[in-house]
């Protein structure tokens, strides 16, 4: 696979009343075309802040980003679903494509298609209001893939959602990142969520926060994440990373 971004000793400094704050300090990786990481640490330690700079929302203190393509896509998904209440479904979906001034037929069809594909078509002349958190979740998410992103970030995406609407929304978000051939980048605090949707696992430290270790999750029979869960390599990889981490009980 081909190598879509290159970060290189990245550091980020805040400058408080306090004095200076370091967040995030030497943190290196790369990413390839298709890759699904997962970033986790404890609160705090800078997992967002290195989201954010990847979007271009922050600027980092040292360091380098390199994408290897000119002018990538980025798209951001957020906790909160985003969505306007007074626009309905269809017209939350061509959002992003409307503030680009991109709102093309071949664009629209295409968010048609993909209404169409992940069972959410007879939707789309409706309103947020009348839909569930984890259909507002799939809304979301098909509304970042209208700009065809060649990154997608997420950034705790199920956190507003219970544990049993988190598990459902978690296999059908890995299902359309897969299908779609995205390369995603999410963080979060649930090792379970992490191991079973990721292909690389990244562990931070406490702030500042650099790379504590890096897991290539390996299962016998990769499929979606509920499946992945009943893998026998899946508590190996849960109590490693759960080691890993630096939480004071």
């Amino acid at each position: 696979m081909n190598k879509i971004l290159e970060i290189k000793n990245l550091s980020k400094m805040y400058h408080t009343k306090e004095g200076e704050i370091l967040s995030i300090q030497n943190i290196s990786m790369d990413v390839l075309e298709g890759d699904f990481i997962s970033l986790v640490g404890s609160s705090g330690c800078g997992k967002s802040t290195l989201l954010n700079i990847i979007a271009g929302l922050d600027i980092q203190s040292k360091g380098e980003i390199k994408f290897t393509k000119e002018n990538p896509k980025i798209g951001y998904m957020f906790q909160s679903d985003c969505l306007f209440p007074w626009l309905t479904i269809y017209e939350n979906c061509l959002l992003g494509l409307k503030i680009e001034k991109n709102i093309t037929k071949e664009n629209e069809n295409y968010v048609l298609n993909l209404l169409k594909k992940y069972n959410l078509y007879e939707f789309k002349n409706k309103y947020p209001t009348c839909l569930s958190g984890g259909m507002k979740q799939r809304i979301a998410l098909i509304r970042t893939l209208a700009l065809k992103p060649d990154i997608l970030l997420l950034d705790e995406p199920f956190n507003a959602l219970d544990y049993q609407s988190r598990l459902a929304i978690s296999n059908d978000v890995y299902e359309i990142i897969k299908n779609e051939g995205q390369t995603a980048i999410m963080v979060t605090h649930d090792i379970s969520e992490a191991v079973s949707m990721s292909d690389k696992v990244y562990v931070l430290s406490k702030r500042p926060s650099n790379i504590k270790k890096i897991y290539k999750i390996e299962l016998e029979n990769k499929k979606d994440p509920i499946h992945n869960r009943k893998d026998k390599r899946f508590m190996e990889y849960y109590d490693k990373i759960w080691k890993d981490l630096d939480i004071n009980v």
